[in-house]
């Protein structure tokens, strides 16, 4: 079983770099964000005549994340993060797919900090914490993928001082990553590959790409039960190399089951 994150940046204006990377990458279940897409604006046909069905919630401007799946359909368990019934951010969903949950998150960015916005990201990043303990509690099989707007250590970002006041990087931030890691969830990603660079995002300014000026924001957090399927994975690092590509790229593993 083959699981992807892609924060597509804009689904509909990047909608023939998705279905490329589709064609060629041939995931079985793919977790993206930033749809920036209302909900009927989703385009559902376009990825079923590609063999996916698809579950999202979306979001005229902002926001918006789905789950995608390969000649079947998820079964949405829920399409927002517990919590705060006022919140109504599109930043969470989760669907049963073959055995296993899977959630697609997309965690506040939370700059400017300090600020409204970075308290959001705290608080958001908490709910996070007390529904990924209830997800333990329970035992099932579970797959928390999507970019978490957080770089959770110094090997995760190029060297620079330029990012010091970025909320990705703030010591409160790397905490509450660290503090969800410790109910036992493995970062698989860094599992796989334990030393050096695993760059999945790229900002569009200073010219970041091609300097190959990066940073590891796109995440996969298994259950201990998925762990010990868990065989290889990647970053499919050309999709950023594409015309018209998101500042994302594409990130995956492989379950054996």
């Amino acid at each position: 079983m083959k699981i992807a994150t892609f924060n597509i940046n804009n689904i509909n204006k990047r909608l023939h770099n998705l279905t490329a990377w589709l064609e060629r990458a041939q995931p079985d279940i793919v977790c993206l964000q930033e749809l920036k897409a209302e909900q009927r604006a989703f385009p559902a046909s376009t990825l079923r005549d590609l063999g996916y069905g698809g579950v999202w919630v979306g979001e005229r401007y902002w926001n918006g994340v789905a789950i995608l799946t390969r000649e079947s359909n998820p079964v949405l368990t829920r399409d927002s993060l517990p919590g705060n019934p006022k919140d109504s951010q599109a930043r969470y969903i989760e669907a049963a797919v073959n055995g296993v949950l899977i959630a697609s998150i997309y965690l506040p960015n939370g700059n400017p900090q300090p600020g409204p916005k970075f308290d959001y990201k705290l608080a958001w990043f908490q709910r996070l914490i007390e529904h990924g303990e209830e997800l333990m509690k329970a035992g099932v099989p579970v797959v928390l993928a999507g970019d978490y707007n957080v770089v959770p250590a110094v090997q995760d970002i190029y060297p620079t001082r330029s990012l010091d006041k970025n909320a990705l990087i703030q010591p409160q931030s790397r905490q509450a990553y660290a503090r969800l890691l410790s109910q036992g969830w493995t970062d698989a990603l860094r599992t796989l590959q334990p030393d050096g660079p695993l760059w999945t995002f790229w900002d569009y300014e200073r010219n970041r790409w091609p300097l190959d000026k990066g940073m590891r924001l796109d995440h996969f957090l298994l259950s201990p039960t998925v762990r010990d399927w868990l065989a290889h994975g990647g970053v499919d690092r050309w999709v950023r190399g594409e015309e018209n590509a998101s500042d994302h790229a594409p990130a995956w593993i492989v379950l054996d089951r």
